[in-house]
């Protein structure tokens, strides 16, 4: 089976999950500044599931192009991981109208931590399916930072309860952890096709 309706979905999913968050930041009744301050921690709470919608995008983008084909698992694991990526808009929406209160700070983490493991069972469902010599298994390596990612989510949640800023930093420390560009995927394609033509005996 191709791949091109499946990265064709998931893109129009997420499109969809940006827009509804976004949705979620009513316009204000007011003329001036002011008006806009009540907004703040809704706006700061889209702002950092914005930044976690694009790395999860770009990922998946990558994760993808390796892929030669997708079977029945693959559609599975990757419904799995939308589940859990639609719940963004929600979640996101409660923390920042509750400024960042503890129930709603504690399942923001939960939903990451799920996100995060859905995303990590369609990575082995991938590899699985193409082999453990195929592409994607060789460029995510030791992967420290899928790794590290769940441990940071279970610590923000537990410490939302002692203080939600905690977590609030630790949030912000896996977005930025992820920013950084990660190029292990891209630089098994060039390795790929820097490989010289085998020689046809000539």
């Amino acid at each position: 089976m191709g791949k091109g309706r499946l990265e064709a979905f998931s893109d129009g999913v997420l499109a969809i999950i940006i827009t509804i968050m976004v949705l979620e930041m009513k316009v204000p009744r007011g003329d001036n500044l002011t008006a806009l301050q009540p907004l703040i921690p809704v706006f700061f709470s889209y702002v950092l599931s914005f930044v976690f919608l694009g790395i999860y995008w770009n990922n998946h983008h990558h994760m993808l192009h390796t892929c030669e084909h997708v079977t029945g698992g693959v559609l599975w694991a990757n419904l799995h991981l939308l589940f859990w990526l639609s719940l963004f808009p929600f979640i996101t929406g409660w923390m920042g109208e509750n400024h960042f209160a503890t129930i709603p700070t504690a399942l923001y983490g939960f939903v990451l931590l799920m996100a995060a493991v859905a995303y990590y069972i369609l990575q082995n469902v991938i590899i699985a399916s193409q082999g453990n010599n195929s592409l994607l298994a060789r460029a995510i390596g030791r992967d420290i930072k899928g790794k590290l990612s769940p441990i940071l989510y279970v610590i923000a949640i537990l410490t939302a309860f002692v203080d939600q800023r905690i977590s609030d930093a630790i949030y912000v420390l896996v977005a930025l952890m992820w920013l950084v560009p990660d190029r292990r995927i891209e630089r098994i394609f060039e390795k790929r096709n820097a490989k010289p033509e085998p020689s046809s005996g000539r």
